[in-house]
């Protein structure tokens, strides 16, 4: 039996970062539900899309080639898609201001949002570590990788006997002290210089924290967001109708109706995934 098509939701702008493509963490099927849910006229790719610190050969599943497929797919529709390097996925910063079509590879953006500039970057460039001990940065992204399989071996046991899943990176970031400090002193920083340029917003991604909030200090005030991740809080930032708004996969019954009602039947293999995004640009 065929499924109706469902239409898509229209959104003017749409933010998305730390995707964590190619690690064990990344929720790259909920991610493509949602992607496949929405139109939008925007979307911004805010750093660590792609994790190559994690990259494995090994590792790469076709929900994660599929993901890539589908934002070729946009970008081939002419929908305005930008790529802002983060610190996962640096490598990429030696190719900055490459354009094809519609796409644009950058460090940072700076657009007008309704007649107010907003100033949009990965925000690793705040991150101490990753300013003088980039082996310790990425030492911690190994043991947060194993502690994101580690979790989802423990939520599998509870969600079995019929309890709660956890969250223990979570349960750090408000418990440690030292944690709380280093979300609020990075929220300041890019809060403070924005301000000092007079723009209206500052969008971050980096520390997984999504947020929405207004900061203001001596000079005057700033709408502070973050659009989080698809490792833990599965989250994204949405500009429609002159409101931004937090956006959780796991509250959003249309995205995953929308993609039951368009599942294939068999998913396709890596060579005929990887074949159908070369003709998204007529490469082959």
């Amino acid at each position: 039996m065929k499924h109706k098509p469902i239409s898509k939701r229209a959104v003017d702008i749409v933010v998305i970062s730390d995707v964590h493509l190619g690690s064990f963490g990344c929720h790259a099927r909920e991610l493509l539900q949602y992607l496949r849910s929405i139109k939008p006229k925007t979307l911004i790719l805010n750093g660590d899309i792609i994790d190559i610190w994690q990259f494995r050969k090994r590792y790469f599943p076709k929900s994660h080639l599929m993901v890539i497929r589908h934002l070729t797919g946009l970008i081939a529709k002419n929908t305005k898609v930008f790529y802002i390097t983060g610190n996962h996925d640096e490598l990429m910063r030696k190719f900055v201001r490459f354009n094809i079509g519609s796409f644009k590879l950058v460090n940072k953006l700076l657009i007008e949002v309704d007649g107010k500039k907003a100033w949009i970057f990965h925000g690793d460039v705040f991150d101490i570590t990753m300013q003088h001990s980039k082996w310790l940065a990425k030492f911690g992204s190994f043991g947060y990788d194993l502690l994101i399989l580690l979790n989802s071996f423990v939520n599998f046991i509870l969600t079995s006997v019929g309890r709660q899943k956890i969250s223990f990176s979570q349960r750090i970031k408000h418990s440690v002290k030292r944690a709380v400090s280093y979300i609020n002193n990075f929220e300041e920083t890019a809060a403070g210089i924005a301000i000092s340029k007079s723009y209206s917003f500052v969008i971050c991604g980096h520390i997984h924290q999504p947020e929405i909030k207004t900061i203001s200090n001596t000079q005057g005030s700033v709408t502070y967001l973050n659009s989080g991740d698809w490792v833990e809080n599965l989250s994204a930032l949405e500009y429609h109708n002159g409101e931004w708004r937090i956006y959780n996969y796991r509250e959003d019954l249309f995205a995953q109706a929308y993609a039951l009602a368009t599942k294939q039947a068999e998913s396709p293999s890596h060579k005929e995934t990887f074949e159908e995004l070369l003709k998204e640009f007529e490469l082959h």
